[in-house]
């Protein structure tokens, strides 16, 4: 990938709130780049900052309330999408970065119809008549492999499944052809077999399109299946970024260790021993502790981790944020 630019550049993003305890930062000096075609994992436990970096990257944070930092730059067609007015991100949002949402039944609006909300994003952004903005939103439902198109389109939200929800807000985002997809959280609360068409339709359209996929989930298996490279959150920073090799066959901080060690692991559970867990919470943003922000909860703590921040750094090939990162044939040895 280092040979390619990127498409999305994203270098020093701080994404702050004001609240009534005062500002506090969701999001503290993350930068990572996104390739076309790839699909690029963003994971971590709730709290960590996963959402608000995308949402930050496509400006649908409330204004009043947040705060970039200073040396936030968000590169895209050569703009920083943190300073530019808010009527040139609208030519951006939805047709050039589009998102797919969490739960699409609060995304999607329940009083008009599928077809009517299809249509918003394409009278926008394109410049189709009515009569090509219909046969594209049928185009597009049909893509995403919805079954009679032509009469979905007039029917309402609570008139589909879950499933079918999710697969139109995989239309709406696509329906301008999009150079960047950020997916957060598309296949929660749906059934297995449903997750892995939706993650089926996502492949075949990056492969399709050349499309980059931003994928922030909680489920390491789909991580493991659908994405190139990974990027670990904890406390709003990044911990560790490389590739799916580099994270599941030998990962360097001990978060992303016990990330994966608390995976269930089919035939190697041992009667009555409880499955590994990670103790404790992710701090609260308005008590973050000194030092490593990881420290209260690892079992490698050592007097330098109270006193002292990790920096973010490169390790043969990978980035960690450690000052004692797990040695690759240790952990290479234990994963097998």
């Amino acid at each position: 990938m280092s040979e390619r630019a990127p498409i999305l550049e994203v270098r020093n993003l701080s994404t702050s709130f004001k609240t009534d305890q005062g500002v506090v930062t969701a999001v503290d000096d993350v930068s990572f780049d996104l390739y076309a075609g790839e699909t690029l994992g963003i994971v971590g436990e709730s709290g960590c900052g996963k959402t608000v970096t995308s949402k930050s990257i496509m400006r649908l944070l409330p204004d009043h309330l947040t705060i970039y930092g200073p040396e936030s730059r968000i590169l895209f067609d050569d703009k920083n999408l943190a300073q530019i007015p808010e009527r040139e991100m609208r030519d951006v949002r939805g047709a050039r970065i589009a998102m797919i949402f969490q739960e699409p039944m609060t995304s999607l609006n329940p009083v008009f119809t599928i077809g009517w909300q299809l249509d918003e994003a394409l009278k926008y952004h394109t410049d189709l008549d009515r009569a090509g903005r219909r046969e594209k939103s049928i185009e597009m439902l049909r893509l995403v492999e919805i079954p009679n198109p032509e009469k979905r389109i007039s029917e309402y939200p609570h008139q589909l499944s879950g499933g079918m929800r999710q697969r139109v807000m995989i239309a709406m985002a696509l329906s301008c052809e999009p150079d960047v997809l950020i997916a957060d959280e598309p296949t929660t609360a749906l059934d297995v077999t449903i997750q892995a068409q939706i993650l089926q339709l996502m492949g075949e359209l990056k492969t399709r399109l050349d499309t980059a996929i931003m994928l922030i989930t909680h489920d390491l298996g789909v991580v493991a299946q659908v994405c190139d490279r990974v990027l670990v959150m904890y406390a709003g920073r990044v911990i560790e970024e490389g590739t799916i090799r580099d994270i599941f066959h030998r990962p360097r901080h001990p978060y992303t260790r016990a990330l994966l060690d608390s995976i269930p692991k089919s035939g190697k559970r041992e009667h009555g021993k409880p499955l590994p867990t990670i103790p404790g919470i992710v701090p609260s943003l308005f008590e973050l502790p000194p030092g490593c922000r990881f420290q209260e909860r690892c079992a490698l703590k050592e007097e330098r981790c109270v006193d002292e921040e990790p920096r973010l750094e490169d390790h043969e090939g990978w980035q960690v944020r450690c000052h004692f990162p797990l040695e690759i044939g240790e952990v290479a040895e234990e994963v097998r």
